[in-house]
């Protein structure tokens, strides 16, 4: 989501908070303190951050307005996507670009594209919120399907979304079945806070295309929204929430989230509720962190914040896994604005 106020996120690499020593190569104009990650709870450390990209092009693309990460799991690359509609391709150990194509949607219009998939096929799943949609790419930009979207869950007037709050994270789930979608704020008749997750299942009888799913009700903490959400080998999910006050700065906090047992809302009308309507359970939510509690290691903020390290971070990738230790790549998205910047975090995380 664009925050069109003069907005900062935070990306921060995590590192479990057990003093590990960090293995993957730092890129140029990366920054930390110590050769040691750095503890911002007892479940997430930061190894360091890098402001490389930050204000840079690549044949004439403005690189930034990032909004998600993804892995191809194929040949190790990283994947990432603009709100401006492009879809860029990251060396995934210096950062550096390798190759951009636009984005559109069926008429050729831009779209303002937020969460981001990799198939086992290669192609792309991504969702833009102007609708919102989720369509599936070529690595070449070019559409090749369209998932089906509630209607309660389209921008009003058609449904009940308000604009620029629908769909920001986009997970797929362990065993590549089930694909989830996250809203970044409650539609028109919930309870503020009280936000859907959206989920499709990929079906045999429909050639591996996805279906409309069960959907399950998330609360985030007062005043925040959600940006972006991980599916995690188990089944559970790391979700990002995030908030700005001008004058103060950014909020963003991880939390790990279970859905497993939460009740499927796509039946009902209006949760009205904030601690849950009767008979639905809400998806459990334990805090990480909360990064404004990670050491700064060095950087410098274009605009007040509450720690520079922090910025408006909206992208989160995880990029390894290990006996309950999680690698966690964030971004925040500059939105081409010279008071924020374009910044990579390196976190740990122990769940």
């Amino acid at each position: 989501m664009r925050l069109r106020n003069v907005l900062a996120t935070a990306t921060a690499g995590l590192a479990a908070a057990t003093c590990l020593t960090a293995t993957a190569t730092a890129p140029a104009n990366a920054h930390a303190d110590s050769p040691y990650s750095h503890a911002c709870s007892s479940s997430v450390s930061i190894d360091r951050f890098s402001d490389a990209l930050d204000k840079t092009t690549y044949e004439g693309t403005f690189v930034g307005n990032f909004s998600a990460l993804a892995v191809d799991h194929r040949d190790g690359s990283l994947a990432a996507v603009s709100d401006r509609s492009s879809l860029f391709s990251l060396d995934s150990k210096t950062l550096a670009p390798k190759g951009v194509v636009p984005l559109a949607d069926e008429s050729g219009a831009a779209l303002d594209s937020e969460g981001l998939v990799v198939d086992r096929d290669g192609t792309r799943l991504i969702s833009s919120e102007t609708e919102p949609s989720v369509r599936r790419y070529s690595r070449d930009g070019r559409i090749l399907d369209r998932l089906p979207v509630p209607d309660a869950l389209k921008v009003a007037p058609a449904g009940r979304a308000v604009s620029n709050g629908t769909f920001e994270g986009l997970t797929l789930l362990p065993g590549g079945r089930t694909l989830l979608a996250s809203m970044e704020y409650a539609l028109q008749g919930d309870s503020a806070g009280i936000v859907r997750f959206q989920t499709w299942q990929r079906t045999r009888t429909t050639g591996g295309h996805f279906e409309l799913g069960a959907q399950y009700a998330y609360r985030a903490d007062t005043g925040l929204g959600v940006p972006e959400v991980q599916a995690i080998p188990d089944g559970r999910l790391l979700v990002l929430e995030r908030g700005f006050t001008s004058g103060v700065g950014n909020t963003v906090r991880l939390y790990l989230a279970d859905p497993r047992h939460a009740t499927d809302t796509s039946g009902i009308e209006n949760l009205t509720d904030p601690a849950g309507p009767d008979g639905v359970r809400l998806i459990k939510k334990t805090l990480l962190a909360d990064l404004v509690t990670c050491p700064s290691l060095g950087a410098t903020a274009k605009q007040p914040q509450p720690n520079p390290l922090l910025d408006n971070i909206e992208g989160m990738a995880i990029t390894g896994y290990s006996k309950g230790r999680l690698k966690v790549l964030l971004v925040s998205d500059d939105n081409q604005n010279a008071a924020q910047t374009t910044r990579f975090y390196y976190l740990r995380v122990r769940i």
